[in-house]
Protein backbone atom coordinates (compact mmCIF):
# COMPACT_ATOMS: atom_id res chain seq x y z
CA UNK A 1 0.00 0.00 0.00
CA UNK A 2 1.60 3.26 -1.16
CA UNK A 3 0.57 5.76 1.52
CA UNK A 4 1.75 9.34 1.74
CA UNK A 5 1.95 12.71 3.43
CA UNK A 6 1.78 16.37 2.41
CA UNK A 7 4.37 19.13 2.08
CA UNK A 8 3.51 22.82 1.85
CA UNK A 9 6.67 24.82 1.15
CA UNK A 10 6.35 28.48 2.05
CA UNK A 11 3.42 28.00 4.41
CA UNK A 12 3.55 26.74 8.03
CA UNK A 13 6.86 24.89 8.35
CA UNK A 14 10.44 25.99 8.00
CA UNK A 15 12.58 24.35 5.35
CA UNK A 16 14.35 22.36 8.08
CA UNK A 17 11.03 21.12 9.46
CA UNK A 18 9.88 20.05 6.01
CA UNK A 19 13.15 18.23 5.29
CA UNK A 20 12.91 16.45 8.65
CA UNK A 21 9.28 15.52 7.95
CA UNK A 22 10.26 14.12 4.57
CA UNK A 23 13.08 12.06 6.08
CA UNK A 24 10.91 10.70 8.92
CA UNK A 25 8.03 9.87 6.57
CA UNK A 26 10.31 7.95 4.22
CA UNK A 27 11.83 6.08 7.18
CA UNK A 28 8.30 5.06 8.25
CA UNK A 29 7.69 3.51 4.84
CA UNK A 30 5.59 6.24 3.23
CA UNK A 31 6.16 6.34 -0.51
CA UNK A 32 4.18 9.29 -1.83
CA UNK A 33 4.16 13.01 -1.12
CA UNK A 34 1.40 15.42 -2.08
CA UNK A 35 2.00 19.12 -2.52
CA UNK A 36 -0.32 21.92 -3.49
CA UNK A 37 1.32 24.82 -5.30
CA UNK A 38 -1.74 27.06 -5.42
CA UNK A 39 -2.59 27.95 -1.81
CA UNK A 40 -3.30 31.71 -1.61
CA UNK A 41 -1.64 32.13 1.81
CA UNK A 42 1.68 30.70 0.62
CA UNK A 43 4.79 32.88 0.84
CA UNK A 44 5.71 32.55 -2.83
CA UNK A 45 9.26 33.80 -2.31
CA UNK A 46 9.91 31.10 0.28
CA UNK A 47 8.21 28.48 -1.86
CA UNK A 48 10.38 29.23 -4.87
CA UNK A 49 13.56 29.15 -2.80
CA UNK A 50 12.67 25.90 -0.97
CA UNK A 51 10.87 23.83 -3.61
CA UNK A 52 13.96 22.64 -5.46
CA UNK A 53 15.64 21.47 -2.25
CA UNK A 54 12.53 19.58 -1.12
CA UNK A 55 11.97 17.93 -4.48
CA UNK A 56 15.62 16.85 -4.62
CA UNK A 57 15.28 15.31 -1.14
CA UNK A 58 12.10 13.53 -2.23
CA UNK A 59 13.94 12.13 -5.24
CA UNK A 60 16.80 10.92 -2.99
CA UNK A 61 14.24 9.00 -0.92
CA UNK A 62 12.55 7.57 -4.05
CA UNK A 63 9.23 9.24 -3.28
CA UNK A 64 6.50 9.77 -5.83
CA UNK A 65 5.72 13.50 -5.88
CA UNK A 66 2.12 14.51 -6.64
CA UNK A 67 1.27 18.12 -7.36
CA UNK A 68 -1.94 19.96 -8.08
CA UNK A 69 -1.70 21.63 -11.47
CA UNK A 70 -3.68 24.65 -12.62
CA UNK A 71 -2.94 27.90 -14.48
CA UNK A 72 -2.01 29.41 -11.09
CA UNK A 73 0.67 26.73 -10.68
CA UNK A 74 2.24 27.64 -14.01
CA UNK A 75 2.44 31.30 -13.02
CA UNK A 76 3.86 30.48 -9.62
CA UNK A 77 6.63 28.30 -11.07
CA UNK A 78 7.33 30.73 -13.92
CA UNK A 79 6.44 28.08 -16.51
CA UNK A 80 5.30 29.88 -19.65
CA UNK A 81 3.57 26.98 -21.38
CA UNK A 82 2.21 23.74 -19.97
CA UNK A 83 4.90 21.10 -20.44
CA UNK A 84 5.31 17.68 -18.90
CA UNK A 85 9.06 17.99 -19.32
CA UNK A 86 9.13 21.12 -17.17
CA UNK A 87 7.38 19.34 -14.30
CA UNK A 88 9.49 16.23 -14.74
CA UNK A 89 12.68 18.28 -14.54
CA UNK A 90 11.46 19.79 -11.26
CA UNK A 91 11.03 16.30 -9.82
CA UNK A 92 7.23 16.11 -9.95
CA UNK A 93 6.17 12.63 -11.09
CA UNK A 94 2.35 12.78 -10.91
CA UNK A 95 0.10 15.64 -11.97
CA UNK A 96 -3.24 16.02 -10.21
CA UNK A 97 -5.34 17.83 -12.75
CA UNK A 98 -7.39 20.58 -11.18
CA UNK A 99 -9.89 22.85 -12.91
CA UNK A 100 -9.07 24.05 -16.40
CA UNK A 101 -8.30 20.77 -18.19
CA UNK A 102 -10.61 19.44 -20.89
CA UNK A 103 -11.34 15.80 -21.59
CA UNK A 104 -9.13 15.67 -24.67
CA UNK A 105 -6.22 17.14 -22.72
CA UNK A 106 -6.66 14.48 -20.03
CA UNK A 107 -6.74 11.73 -22.66
CA UNK A 108 -3.64 13.08 -24.40
CA UNK A 109 -1.75 13.41 -21.11
CA UNK A 110 -2.66 9.84 -20.14
CA UNK A 111 -0.78 8.62 -23.21
CA UNK A 112 2.45 10.47 -22.44
CA UNK A 113 5.70 8.54 -22.86
CA UNK A 114 7.64 10.32 -20.15
CA UNK A 115 6.43 8.13 -17.32
CA UNK A 116 4.28 10.87 -15.81
CA UNK A 117 1.15 9.68 -14.04
CA UNK A 118 -2.11 11.61 -14.24
CA UNK A 119 -4.40 11.96 -11.26
CA UNK A 120 -8.10 12.73 -11.34
CA UNK A 121 -10.03 14.54 -8.63
CA UNK A 122 -11.96 11.62 -7.14
CA UNK A 123 -14.37 13.87 -5.23
CA UNK A 124 -15.65 15.73 -8.28
CA UNK A 125 -15.36 13.13 -11.06
CA UNK A 126 -18.69 11.98 -12.49
CA UNK A 127 -19.95 8.95 -14.33
CA UNK A 128 -20.34 11.04 -17.48
CA UNK A 129 -16.71 12.16 -17.32
CA UNK A 130 -15.46 8.60 -16.86
CA UNK A 131 -17.68 7.29 -19.68
CA UNK A 132 -16.32 9.99 -21.96
CA UNK A 133 -12.72 9.11 -21.05
CA UNK A 134 -13.42 5.45 -21.82
CA UNK A 135 -14.95 6.37 -25.17
CA UNK A 136 -11.99 8.59 -26.02
CA UNK A 137 -9.55 5.74 -25.25
CA UNK A 138 -7.84 7.26 -22.21
CA UNK A 139 -4.92 5.18 -20.92
CA UNK A 140 -6.17 4.17 -17.48
CA UNK A 141 -2.90 2.37 -16.76
CA UNK A 142 -1.39 5.81 -16.16
CA UNK A 143 -4.32 7.29 -14.24
CA UNK A 144 -5.20 7.19 -10.57
CA UNK A 145 -7.41 9.40 -8.43
CA UNK A 146 -7.26 11.35 -5.18
CA UNK A 147 -10.12 12.85 -3.20
CA UNK A 148 -10.12 16.47 -2.02
CA UNK A 149 -9.52 17.55 1.54
CA UNK A 150 -11.71 20.17 3.21
CA UNK A 151 -10.24 22.87 5.51
CA UNK A 152 -13.56 24.38 6.64
CA UNK A 153 -15.51 22.40 9.26
CA UNK A 154 -18.77 21.03 7.92
CA UNK A 155 -17.63 20.81 4.29
CA UNK A 156 -16.01 17.34 4.21
CA UNK A 157 -17.75 14.72 2.10
CA UNK A 158 -20.03 11.96 3.34
CA UNK A 159 -19.16 8.29 3.50
CA UNK A 160 -21.86 7.59 0.90
CA UNK A 161 -20.31 9.96 -1.64
CA UNK A 162 -16.80 8.62 -1.09
CA UNK A 163 -17.91 5.00 -1.56
CA UNK A 164 -19.93 5.90 -4.67
CA UNK A 165 -16.94 7.62 -6.29
CA UNK A 166 -14.56 4.81 -5.29
CA UNK A 167 -16.82 2.18 -6.85
CA UNK A 168 -17.05 4.11 -10.14
CA UNK A 169 -13.28 4.46 -10.34
CA UNK A 170 -12.51 0.90 -9.27
CA UNK A 171 -14.68 -0.44 -12.11
CA UNK A 172 -12.09 1.06 -14.46
CA UNK A 173 -9.15 -0.23 -12.45
CA UNK A 174 -8.34 3.23 -11.09
CA UNK A 175 -6.80 3.25 -7.61
CA UNK A 176 -8.14 5.91 -5.25
CA UNK A 177 -6.63 7.87 -2.37
CA UNK A 178 -8.03 10.10 0.38
CA UNK A 179 -6.80 12.30 3.24
CA UNK A 180 -6.85 12.16 7.04
CA UNK A 181 -5.95 15.09 9.33
CA UNK A 182 -3.43 15.11 12.16
CA UNK A 183 -4.64 15.00 15.75
CA UNK A 184 -1.19 15.16 17.36
CA UNK A 185 0.76 17.59 15.20
CA UNK A 186 0.56 20.99 13.52
CA UNK A 187 -2.55 21.62 11.46
CA UNK A 188 -2.25 23.57 8.26
CA UNK A 189 -3.16 27.24 8.13
CA UNK A 190 -5.08 29.40 7.60
CA UNK A 191 -7.92 27.73 9.54
CA UNK A 192 -6.09 25.06 11.50
CA UNK A 193 -9.19 22.85 11.66
CA UNK A 194 -7.69 19.82 9.95
CA UNK A 195 -7.84 18.68 6.34
CA UNK A 196 -10.00 15.54 6.14
CA UNK A 197 -11.70 14.05 3.13
CA UNK A 198 -14.54 12.64 5.26
CA UNK A 199 -16.09 15.21 7.58
CA UNK A 200 -16.48 12.59 10.31
CA UNK A 201 -12.69 12.19 10.46
CA UNK A 202 -11.99 15.78 11.53
CA UNK A 203 -11.42 14.73 15.16
CA UNK A 204 -10.76 10.99 14.76
CA UNK A 205 -7.29 9.51 15.50
CA UNK A 206 -5.21 9.01 12.35
CA UNK A 207 -4.83 5.26 12.84
CA UNK A 208 -8.59 4.66 13.11
CA UNK A 209 -9.51 7.13 10.35
CA UNK A 210 -7.00 5.53 7.99
CA UNK A 211 -8.28 2.01 8.69
CA UNK A 212 -11.81 3.29 8.09
CA UNK A 213 -10.77 4.59 4.66
CA UNK A 214 -9.28 1.19 3.83
CA UNK A 215 -12.56 -0.46 4.86
CA UNK A 216 -14.34 1.93 2.48
CA UNK A 217 -12.18 0.84 -0.44
CA UNK A 218 -9.45 3.49 -0.52
CA UNK A 219 -6.16 2.22 -1.91
CA UNK A 220 -3.96 5.03 -0.56
CA UNK A 221 -4.18 7.24 2.53
CA UNK A 222 -2.41 10.58 2.91
CA UNK A 223 -1.71 12.62 6.04
CA UNK A 224 -2.88 16.02 4.92
CA UNK A 225 -1.74 18.51 7.54
CA UNK A 226 1.44 20.56 7.87
CA UNK A 227 3.39 18.59 10.47
CA UNK A 228 1.89 15.27 11.64
CA UNK A 229 3.11 13.44 14.72
CA UNK A 230 5.75 10.73 14.58
CA UNK A 231 3.29 8.06 15.76
CA UNK A 232 0.86 9.11 13.03
CA UNK A 233 3.53 8.63 10.36
CA UNK A 234 4.26 5.17 11.79
CA UNK A 235 0.56 4.27 11.76
CA UNK A 236 0.27 5.09 8.07
CA UNK A 237 3.50 3.26 7.30
CA UNK A 238 2.05 0.08 8.84
CA UNK A 239 -1.36 0.40 7.16
CA UNK A 240 -2.47 -2.50 4.97
CA UNK A 241 -4.91 -2.39 2.09
CA UNK A 242 -5.64 -6.11 1.92
CA UNK A 243 -7.63 -6.46 5.14
CA UNK A 244 -9.66 -4.63 7.77
CA UNK A 245 -7.63 -4.39 10.99
CA UNK A 246 -9.64 -4.38 14.22
CA UNK A 247 -8.24 -3.37 17.61
CA UNK A 248 -9.31 -5.74 20.38
CA UNK A 249 -8.59 -6.53 24.02
CA UNK A 250 -7.06 -10.00 24.38
CA UNK A 251 -8.80 -12.12 27.05
CA UNK A 252 -6.67 -15.27 26.89
CA UNK A 253 -3.15 -16.11 27.96
CA UNK A 254 -3.13 -19.38 26.06
CA UNK A 255 -0.33 -19.31 23.40
CA UNK A 256 -2.33 -21.55 21.05
CA UNK A 257 -5.37 -19.29 21.03
CA UNK A 258 -3.17 -16.18 20.79
CA UNK A 259 -1.46 -17.73 17.76
CA UNK A 260 -4.84 -18.23 16.10
CA UNK A 261 -5.75 -14.60 16.85
CA UNK A 262 -2.57 -13.41 15.10
CA UNK A 263 -3.60 -14.73 11.67
CA UNK A 264 -5.23 -12.92 8.74
CA UNK A 265 -8.67 -14.34 7.97
CA UNK A 266 -11.33 -14.15 5.27
CA UNK A 267 -15.01 -13.66 6.06
CA UNK A 268 -16.94 -16.65 4.71
CA UNK A 269 -19.05 -16.12 1.62
CA UNK A 270 -22.04 -17.83 3.24
CA UNK A 271 -22.53 -15.02 5.71
CA UNK A 272 -24.11 -15.98 9.03
CA UNK A 273 -26.88 -13.93 10.59
CA UNK A 274 -25.28 -13.63 14.03
CA UNK A 275 -21.52 -13.66 13.41
CA UNK A 276 -18.62 -13.07 11.08
CA UNK A 277 -17.10 -16.52 10.49
CA UNK A 278 -13.43 -16.96 9.62
CA UNK A 279 -12.86 -19.19 6.61
CA UNK A 280 -9.37 -20.39 7.56
CA UNK A 281 -9.33 -20.82 11.36
CA UNK A 282 -10.25 -24.51 11.54
CA UNK A 283 -7.71 -25.52 8.86
CA UNK A 284 -5.07 -23.44 10.72
CA UNK A 285 -5.74 -25.36 13.93
CA UNK A 286 -5.72 -28.69 12.11
CA UNK A 287 -2.23 -27.92 10.76
CA UNK A 288 -1.06 -27.14 14.29
CA UNK A 289 -2.26 -30.56 15.46
CA UNK A 290 -3.42 -29.12 18.78
CA UNK A 291 -6.62 -29.10 20.81
CA UNK A 292 -8.42 -26.10 22.34
CA UNK A 293 -9.58 -26.70 25.89
CA UNK A 294 -12.54 -24.85 27.44
CA UNK A 295 -11.64 -21.43 28.87
CA UNK A 296 -13.72 -18.32 29.62
CA UNK A 297 -16.91 -19.83 28.23
CA UNK A 298 -18.82 -16.71 29.26
CA UNK A 299 -21.69 -14.86 27.62
CA UNK A 300 -20.86 -13.52 24.17
CA UNK A 301 -21.65 -9.82 23.70
CA UNK A 302 -21.60 -8.09 20.34
CA UNK A 303 -17.97 -7.65 19.27
CA UNK A 304 -16.75 -10.72 21.17
CA UNK A 305 -14.15 -12.80 19.33
CA UNK A 306 -14.66 -16.49 20.02
CA UNK A 307 -12.96 -19.82 19.34
CA UNK A 308 -14.85 -23.10 19.53
CA UNK A 309 -13.16 -25.54 21.92
CA UNK A 310 -12.94 -29.33 21.83
CA UNK A 311 -16.52 -29.60 23.02
CA UNK A 312 -17.66 -28.67 19.50
CA UNK A 313 -15.99 -31.69 17.88
CA UNK A 314 -15.12 -31.04 14.25
CA UNK A 315 -16.04 -27.35 14.64
CA UNK A 316 -13.15 -26.91 17.09
CA UNK A 317 -11.05 -23.90 16.05
CA UNK A 318 -13.89 -21.98 14.43
CA UNK A 319 -13.24 -18.26 14.95
CA UNK A 320 -16.15 -15.84 15.01
CA UNK A 321 -16.82 -12.17 15.69
CA UNK A 322 -20.27 -11.73 17.19
CA UNK A 323 -22.65 -9.32 15.44
CA UNK A 324 -25.22 -9.63 18.22
CA UNK A 325 -25.38 -10.64 21.88
CA UNK A 326 -25.51 -14.40 22.43
CA UNK A 327 -25.64 -16.46 25.65
CA UNK A 328 -22.75 -18.45 27.05
CA UNK A 329 -21.94 -21.81 25.46
CA UNK A 330 -19.57 -24.22 27.25
CA UNK A 331 -18.23 -25.26 23.83
CA UNK A 332 -17.14 -21.71 22.89
CA UNK A 333 -14.27 -19.68 24.39
CA UNK A 334 -14.47 -15.87 24.50
CA UNK A 335 -10.87 -14.95 23.64
CA UNK A 336 -11.00 -11.21 22.84
CA UNK A 337 -13.33 -8.22 22.60
CA UNK A 338 -13.39 -5.55 19.86
CA UNK A 339 -12.74 -2.05 21.27
CA UNK A 340 -15.99 -0.07 21.66
CA UNK A 341 -14.87 2.79 19.40
CA UNK A 342 -14.10 0.30 16.59
CA UNK A 343 -17.37 -1.64 16.64
CA UNK A 344 -18.60 0.36 13.64
CA UNK A 345 -15.91 -1.31 11.48
CA UNK A 346 -17.68 -4.67 11.78
CA UNK A 347 -20.26 -3.66 9.18
CA UNK A 348 -17.51 -3.46 6.55
CA UNK A 349 -16.33 -7.06 7.08
CA UNK A 350 -18.48 -8.29 4.23
CA UNK A 351 -18.28 -11.81 2.74
CA UNK A 352 -14.91 -12.28 1.09
CA UNK A 353 -13.22 -9.39 2.96
CA UNK A 354 -10.01 -10.12 4.82
CA UNK A 355 -9.67 -9.10 8.46
CA UNK A 356 -7.15 -9.32 11.27
CA UNK A 357 -6.73 -8.15 14.84
CA UNK A 358 -4.45 -5.72 16.64
CA UNK A 359 -4.45 -7.09 20.19
CA UNK A 360 -3.73 -5.30 23.45
CA UNK A 361 -4.11 -6.17 27.15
Amino acid sequence: MRNGFALYPGLDNTLTENLTLLEHAAACGLQRVFTSLQIPETDTTALKSELGTLLAAARDHHLEVISDVSPATLRLLDIRDFSLSAFRMLGITTLRLDYGFGLQEIVDLSHNRQGMRIQLNASTVTGDILSALVGMKANFHQIDALHNFYPRPGTGVSEELLVHKNLMLHKLGVRVGAFVPTQAGRRRSPLGDGLPTLEEHRSVPVDLAARHLVALGCDTVFLSDALPGENELHALGELRDDCIVLSAKCLTQDPLQQALLSQVYTSREDEARDAIRAQESRPHLKKMGRSITPENTASRPRGAITLDNNGYGRYMGELQILRTDLPADPRTNVVAQIDPEEMFLLKYVAPGRKFSFRLHN
